[in-house]
């Protein structure tokens, strides 16, 4: 059974190597802007026919891994 997140992809001679869904020239950049701007999960399957709703999960999982990044500030370091 495949993980969710072995669905995102990074090969250097597809898309320049950014996130991919399952190494297609979709990116997972294309995936959330989609979404952001409103698109239903059946209209992004209807609009992109090689995905599939495990693709989109992958991709807002990739996202959610992503925005867990911490910030830590280093105190009493000069610039």
């Amino acid at each position: 059974m495949q993980k969710p997140l072995d669905r995102i992809t990074f090969n250097p001679q597809i898309m320049g190597g950014r996130a991919c869904i399952r190494g297609m020239r979709i990116t997972v950049s294309l995936v959330l802007s989609l979404i952001a701007n409103g698109l239903t999960n059946a209209e992004i399957l209807s609009e992109y026919p090689d995905l599939d709703a495990e693709d989109i999960k992958a991709s807002l999982l990739y996202a959610a891994f992503l925005a867990n990044e911490e910030v830590r500030s280093f105190v009493g370091m000069s610039a």
